[in-house]
């Protein structure tokens, strides 16, 4: 072990670009991986030709050029633009809300149209500064529309009333008064051809890298610390310290999984679900990442859930008291010294994947010089 400079805890997306780049500085690097297969949760398998995205749907965007090209180095993108639909019991719309839902839903056909109509239905918060998701949802989109596609879709995610559900989480929600289905502003947009795991793969076929799967840090931790000069860690944060100021609040996510022998089942990578009464939040059909044209179609439920010990964390909960719980455990991070911890669990917050990559390629620079 002492031939090690880093010891990386988790194969990700943080952690392959941590080991990538401290490799090709010159250090050695072991990485272990508590999973049977590296790339974290954008680990892509190739099913009757298809790509699927095991742990939910993943969209590379960015705005950041600098990024952009980072990721390139290691596969060829398409372009796929997303724009996912919503069926609320049957009746589908356009997301994000642009001028396409609204006319759909209110008959309206220019932007001014659209406007007037959902200033009428703010007026029922009679000018109140929104102090919940709730009215947050009215005062961005009007009640049609928060009824419709924003109160079951969000308490099915998030296991809460919208009413008890902090307005920050939507306050930045996509609203468009022009025909724009893409949901995303960035400059940048695709799929990697061939799916995801291939980045990661490349990312450690280094002469400088050592990968184990299958490996659970926990079951050697004192072994590593002691004999790994740094360990960059990319688990839970609270784990780590084995939950000794209490359990951060995470959402956790369910899949069921299914291929069809028939072409395409539902004509859209994404579908939100947003009534009740549908149990799944989403149905993604992964071939439409890729345009494909395979004769049978893969399809994923998506359900979410409370997280538990033993489920995978996806979502950190980040209001009031986890916010200030986290801070409570950074402290004990920055104390322990040969520790660098890191990614969307070591950090307590959700990243999209050009977040991780701009996170992991800083904290490389501040970390091997």
């Amino acid at each position: 072990m002492s031939k090690y400079d880093y010891l990386v805890v988790g194969a990700g997306l943080f952690g392959a670009i941590f080991a990538h780049e401290a490799a090709k500085k010159g250090k050695m690097i072991k990485v272990i991986e508590k999973r049977e297969h590296i790339a974290g949760n954008i680990y892509t398998k190739e099913v009757e030709g298809i790509q699927v995205h095991e742990y939910g749907a993943h969209i590379f965007h960015t705005s950041d050029k600098e990024i952009w090209e980072y990721i390139n180095q290691f596969a060829e993108f398409n372009r796929y633009t997303n724009s996912p639909v919503a069926n609320y019991k049957g009746e589908i719309y356009n997301l994000p809300f642009n001028m396409n839902t609204f006319n759909k839903l209110w008959g309206v056909v220019t932007p001014a149209e659209a406007q007037e109509k959902i200033e009428a239905q703010r007026a029922v918060l009679n000018g109140k500064v929104p102090e919940n998701l709730e009215e947050q949802a009215i005062s961005l989109v009007g009640t049609d529309i928060y009824q419709k596609l924003i109160k079951d879709y969000t308490e099915k995610q998030w296991g809460k009333k919208t009413t008890e559900l902090p307005a920050f989480i939507i306050r930045r929600l996509p609203v468009r008064l022009t025909y724009d289905n893409n949901y995303f502003n960035d400059t940048y947009q695709g799929i990697p051809i061939g799916g995801y795991t291939q980045i990661v793969e490349k990312m450690l076929d280094h002469e400088n890298i050592d990968v184990e799967t299958g490996t659970d840090f926990f079951s050697h931790k004192e072994e590593y610390l002691a004999n790994y000069p740094k360990i960059v860690f990319t688990g839970m944060i609270d784990q780590f310290f084995d939950y000794q100021l209490g359990e951060l609040e995470y959402r956790s996510l369910r899949f069921e999984t299914e291929t069809l022998d028939i072409e395409n089942y539902q004509g859209n990578a994404v579908v939100n679900y947003t009534d009740a009464d549908t149990p799944y939040t989403r149905i993604i059909e992964h071939k439409h990442f890729e345009f494909g044209t395979q004769p049978k179609t893969i399809i994923t439920k998506e359900y979410s859930k409370t997280w538990s010990k033993g489920d995978e964390p996806y979502y950190p909960i980040n209001n009031e008291r986890n916010n200030h719980l986290y801070k409570k455990y950074k402290q004990l991070a920055e104390e322990q010294g040969n520790v660098i911890f890191g990614g969307r669990l070591g950090h307590y917050r959700y990243y999209d994947m050009h977040q991780v990559i701009a996170a992991a390629l800083q904290c490389v620079r501040n970390e091997v010089k």
